[in-house]
């Protein structure tokens, strides 16, 4: 009898970088929760600061491997998908949620980061982002991802705690029940995770502490984790605590050895936290 969790990720193959799934998979399995990857694309290196990048786009296989696992009557608990590499993989991942009605069904709408587009990303694939969005329950968007969601210029100061609750509220209103937005600086000089459950219209931050440097892979591993937790039964509060946590310790791990910040958390070193599974700070009402 299988007692794992089971979790499709639909997200790309980046082999130096440590991002997307060489993240995911370790950090799921940690959790213990299975991850079934459905490569979007296979890329040498991920974009920031390896030169040209060796890319194969795999729209034209997502589809024949979902109808392999409806053959086999595979089930998913989960269907998470990131970045894709072409705007025809929006509609791979609705054919997704549509086979698995039942799975919880998250979007980490990758776009962007900084208040800038990433240099694969299309307005085409942008604006269909949208979509997906409206079909999922749970999104996870940085604060750049969701200006671009909701089509309004990068905050140039930081947000209110009135106007976090207005993002959430109106990112909600696209169709997720749960919003989570990353990397959110508050009026108070806060850094923060934020988040929001329409069920119960009740809002959540969680404080970090701010390390002068950014590493790839850090949304990866933040939705990664929430993902496990919600899946092993954390409120969510509790899960976005329990990421936040995390992705600090590995941040504060990596930024400790100097460590170039293009080769990505050194997560093989803080593994370990999760299999504790230790939660260091408290979640507060936004």
């Amino acid at each position: 009898m299988d007692l794992n969790k089971k979790v499709a990720a639909i997200h790309d193959l980046s082999g130096i970088g440590r991002c997307s799934l060489t993240v995911i998979l370790p950090v799921l399995s940690t959790m213990g929760v299975q991850c079934c990857p459905v490569p979007t694309a296979i890329l040498s290196s991920h974009t920031g600061g390896f030169g040209d990048v060796v890319m194969r786009d795999l729209t034209d296989y997502i589809i024949p491997a979902l109808n392999h696992y409806k053959r086999l009557n595979e089930d998913f608990d989960c269907i998470y998908s990131g970045f894709l590499a072409s705007s025809g993989q929006i509609d791979h991942c609705i054919d997704f949620f549509d086979s698995y009605p039942d799975s919880l069904k998250i979007v980490d709408p990758v776009m962007g980061d900084h208040g800038k587009l990433y240099r694969t990303y299309t307005n085409e694939l942008c604006k269909r982002m949208s979509e997906l969005v409206s079909k999922a329950e749970i999104i996870t968007p940085n604060l750049t991802e969701a200006a671009i969601l909701l089509k309004q210029d990068f905050p140039s100061s930081p947000l209110t705690s009135s106007q976090a609750k207005s993002w959430l509220v109106r990112l909600s209103e696209k169709g997720p029940h749960t919003v989570v937005i990353t990397s959110v600086v508050l009026a108070d000089g806060s850094n923060c995770n934020i988040g929001y459950d329409k069920r119960y219209n009740s809002f959540w931050k969680v404080k970090c502490n701010y390390v002068p440097v950014n590493y790839p892979g850090t949304g990866d591993i933040f939705t990664s984790v929430l993902v496990g937790g919600l899946l092993k039964g954390d409120s969510l509060p509790i899960a976005i605590n329990r990421a936040t946590c995390f992705v600090e310790i590995a941040v504060k791990t990596t930024y400790s050895y100097s460590a170039q910040p293009r080769n990505g958390i050194m997560i093989e070193s803080c593994l370990s936290w999760l299999i504790q599974n230790m939660i260091l700070r408290e979640y507060e009402n936004l």
